[in-house]
């Protein structure tokens, strides 16, 4: 790494900022990150927790403990990377080393995978890492044509339950129905054969949940007002739950995906991935990165709309019709992109809400960060830290970047688009297995775009509430006025 000078002898980055110490510090050990831990959940709050670093260190790369900490992780520390300048070297697969670094500073029992590590824990100079991301991607692109058919027929019939419901009952939870929803959603789009729902019965989706559970309970918080804070802590956030609680759901899941994913795990034979290898990262694909992404995402971007109220409504209602009602109905690729606003929202709702918040690295070497208004040395080692709706929020790129504006992405605004990072990668680049970027990447997007679109083919307007769940909010719709 080579590190200029000025006529002071300060050192200066390659742009020419000055390189300053990094400030914040990690307090006492043991003690100071358990306090941290409880302030990130309970007393701030995760927003607040680092807002109130920045002000007080005056900078946006800083020092300092992220959860859970003691008992479950050993070294809490790292550099916290929290403006959209600093956060792209977590984009850089050649600067930061992803080993293991999934879910931050603990690891989940690798028994919850029966044993192997998924793709996802795996960094990109890992040798099994290109062959299995070149398998998913393949998986990806051959089933892209059955996404809009599967999304229509599922989540059609939703809405149009949700709207009974809404009629007969009064007001109706979106997320309970959407979930099971979302499972079967995305077997159909993936796979040949029965719905989860049908092959492993009406509880499948509540098994993926589960097993999700056993995963991330570390970065959960409130997750029931029945327990008291304290006693909550002390359950999630200081040691695992035991993977032996969900064995049989796992197994389950299994049978179902050893089912339909045949296709999938003789094309991994054929390219040297054992069986179990493939089912396993298969499993987690499914219900971990693609259901777990859907099941945040679409709460988020349905409450965004709520809040949006009957102006928004109106315009995305005009939107779609306009380009559906010449196509006889019918949603195609082609139409998808005749629709501007609608992407925009999609994309304003992942840059406020990026379905996976936290981002991890170690330092592959000694290198430098530069935010927009200083530089930093980082060791060789040193876990790098970014929380994502911080930088995707940073007003030095977006103008009001705390709040939800629907247009921002039309137009000129689609420039701001290498600032969105919720897909592991700027949403102007392509996942590849030289990066660590979400191989479905575009699939997200267009499971957002078509929700908006089912959405106001069958209503122009509607008002709900938003509650507040551990890892999403919680949507009910009140009323629901038909086209």
């Amino acid at each position: 790494m080579s590190i200029a000078k000025d006529s002071t002898s300060q050192e200066l980055s390659p742009s020419g900022q000055l390189i300053k110490p990094i400030p914040g510090s990690y307090g006492v050990p043991f003690f100071s990150p358990i306090w941290d831990r409880l302030n990130f959940y309970y007393f701030q709050g995760h927003m607040a927790y680092f807002k109130s670093r920045i002000s007080k260190h005056n900078s946006t790369v800083l020092r300092l403990n992220v959860p859970p900490g003691p008992f479950l992780a050993s070294k809490p520390h790292v550099v916290a990377v929290l403006d959209a300048l600093s956060f792209q070297v977590l984009l850089d697969s050649s600067k930061v080393d992803k080993t293991d670094t999934l879910t931050g500073t603990y690891i989940p029992p690798l028994s919850l995978y029966s044993g192997i590590r998924p793709l996802a824990y795996l960094d990109t100079t890992d040798p099994l890492h290109a062959t299995l991301k070149t398998q998913i991607t393949g998986l990806i692109v051959s089933r892209k044509e059955y996404v809009i058919p599967s999304f229509h027929k599922i989540y059609g019939s939703l809405f149009d339950s949700i709207y009974d419901k809404v009629e007969s009952s009064g007001p109706t939870e979106f997320n309970t129905l959407s979930q099971s929803a979302a499972f079967d959603f995305m077997c159909s789009a993936f796979f040949e054969g029965a719905l989860p729902s049908v092959a492993i019965g009406p509880s499948a989706a509540d098994m993926a949940l589960k097993w999700l559970t056993f995963q991330l309970h570390p970065l959960v918080s409130k997750a029931s007002n029945l327990i008291p804070w304290p006693l909550e802590d002390i359950l999630l956030h200081n040691f695992h739950l035991p993977p032996c609680l969900v064995k049989s759901d796992y197994k389950a899941l299994e049978t179902y995906f050893t089912n339909v994913g045949e296709s999938f795990l003789t094309d991994a034979e054929q390219v040297g991935i054992s069986r179990h290898v493939a089912l396993h990262n298969l499993i987690f694909a499914t219900i971990f990165n693609a259901y777990g992404g859907i099941k945040i995402f679409l709460p988020f971007l349905l409450k965004w709309l709520v809040q949006g109220g009957p102006e928004l409504h109106n315009k995305l209602s005009k939107e779609i019709q306009s380009v559906i009602r010449p196509e006889n109905g019918s949603v195609t690729p082609a139409c998808l992109e005749r629709m501007p606003l609608t992407k925009s929202v999609v994309y304003e709702a992942l840059r406020l809400n990026p379905p996976v918040e936290y981002q991890y690295g170690h330092a592959r070497s000694d290198l430098v960060i530069e935010s927009h208004d200083a530089a930093y040395k980082v060791k060789k080692g040193e876990m790098i830290f970014g929380y994502q709706p911080i930088a995707t929020r940073d007003e030095k790129v977006f103008t009001n970047g705390e709040q939800f504006v629907a247009e921002r992405f039309v137009g000129e605004g689609e420039k701001l688009l290498q600032y969105v990072y919720w897909s592991n990668g700027r949403e102007t680049d392509e996942p590849g297995v030289t990066n660590k970027q979400c191989p479905g990447k575009d699939i997200v997007v267009l499971v957002g775009r078509l929700f908006v679109i089912e959405l106001f083919l069958r209503f122009d307007t509607f008002t709900g509430e938003i509650g507040e769940l551990p890892l999403e909010p919680k949507v009910t719709f009140k009323s629901l006025h038909k086209v």
